[in-house]
């Protein structure tokens, strides 16, 4: 069977826990190959609501097996913290399958990237201060933690020393900070040892025979498009491949193995923490589309900047993902406004672009080149198949696919899990 990616087409944050849901009730593995605790999803099941921030969205599907990848960074303490929530609720949490070549982010790694944010003032990046980019740097520069350290003490502690020999002595004579004691480190660390033993495994060769043995894989990025560490807005961005080409080295499975990717696009756009926006509104549309869309951080709580869907934004994930099928989300915060526009292109110094600009100055400095759309005022919360949707919903959804070029293939028109239009079958 191949492998089905699933990726955000935007800045992030446009309801991949959704989508990922809806199709973990007909996949068997759900994995995560990229980022950390930096980033969150919210499912929403008969009314209740889940918030996840590490683990895949699909350990709210009774019949799946999550597995956390080898290219995401793992803090064990929230970790544990999430799943006992889970627990708490009722969810059965014990198929959970973590990489051993994960890596581990280390208390010293939250206390660098704090630090390094606050030393930056105005040139900040803004991060959310979890030690994600600390613990990738470290896996770059080949001084990291990785799971499978935990159970090896006389390894973790000759890891953590030399790490903390530069680090301890970053902190005390560049950002005048107390240093970070060894021994602690390794305390902690090791304390997670016994409970998360069970669930450690070698995830990309159970990968590989659960699709020999014709059961469907969906990977599921963190992040989204735009915040990928290669394609992304840079220096704005996360620290991981959040593209679906790191869907494989974020999961060990093959290229090969990916016939399917899905991307997910906002039917407006909303971004968390600096960076360019062309879209970005400052007005009362902004306001009214983060009230209605209740725009704020599932993991920081921070009100996300908001502007109107940006199409030349979409065209450049299909082309950089290889997307085969878009799912719209929150078509339903979009109601009651007489006119929706569309952004089809920028205007960069009196010339048109129709494509993504190479330079980051360029977008930067590119202003939005706008179509208007006639609105709907019908409540379209119940619509279940694409001709009960309002005309004027249809002429939006039907433009916006034009314009991204792929087709779309679910709408989505509410939080709840069954709040969803299927166009076309996203699992063949």
């Amino acid at each position: 069977m191949p492998a089905i990616v699933l990726v955000g087409a935007q800045w992030g944050d446009e309801g991949k826990g959704k989508a990922t849901d809806l199709m973990g009730r007909d996949v068997d593995y759900v994995v995560k190959f990229n980022g950390g605790n930096n980033a969150g999803h919210t499912v929403v099941i008969d009314g209740e609501k889940y918030a996840l921030h590490l683990l895949p969205s699909g350990i709210l599907s009774p019949n799946c097996t999550p597995v956390i990848g080898n290219g995401v960074v793992i803090d064990l303490e929230v970790l544990f913290a999430e799943l006992d929530g889970l627990i708490a609720r009722g969810v059965d949490v014990s198929k959970l399958r973590v990489s051993s070549n994960a890596h581990v982010i280390a208390p010293y790694n939250r206390t660098l990237d704090k630090v390094t944010e606050r030393f930056l003032g105005k040139r900040k990046i803004g991060t959310t201060g979890r030690g994600i980019g600390p613990t990738y740097a470290d896996k770059m520069n080949r001084v990291g933690i990785r799971v499978q350290d935990i159970f090896d003490q006389s390894i973790l502690r000759q890891k953590v020393e030399a790490a903390l020999g530069l680090k301890n002595q970053v902190l005390a004579k560049v950002y005048n900070t107390r240093a970070v004691e060894a021994d602690r480190v390794v305390e902690e660390l090791l304390s997670y040892a016994e409970r998360l033993a069970p669930m450690v495994a070698d995830t990309s060769l159970e990968l590989e025979q659960a699709l020999d043995a014709g059961k469907n894989v969906l990977l599921e990025a963190g992040q989204a498009t735009l915040l990928d560490i290669d394609h992304g807005t840079y220096p704005f961005v996360t620290s991981s491949s959040a593209t679906a080409g790191g869907a494989c080295t974020g999961s060990g499975i093959p290229p090969t193995r990916v016939t399917r990717v899905i991307a997910i696009l906002k039917a407006y756009s909303t971004r968390v923490g600096e960076g360019p926006f062309p879209t970005e509104l400052f007005d009362d549309d902004g306001e009214f589309l983060r009230k209605t869309g209740q725009e704020y951080g599932t993991t920081t709580g921070r009100p996300r900047r908001c502007g109107w869907v940006d199409t030349v934004v979409g065209r450049y994930a299909t082309r950089i993902n290889g997307v085969t099928d878009f799912v719209i989300t929150k078509l339903d915060v979009l109601t009651g406004l007489k006119k929706v526009p569309v952004c089809v292109a920028y205007d960069i110094d009196g010339v048109r672009h129709e494509q993504m600009p190479p330079s980051q100055s360029d977008f930067h400095h590119a202003t939005p080149v706008y179509e208007e759309l006639d609105g709907w005022w019908e409540d379209i919360s119940d619509c279940r198949t694409f001709e009960e949707l309002p005309a004027n919903a249809q002429a939006y959804v039907l433009r916006v696919e034009e314009l991204i070029g792929a087709r779309v293939s679910a709408i989505g028109v509410g939080p709840g899990r069954e709040q969803i239009i299927e166009r076309h079958a996203l699992l063949d």
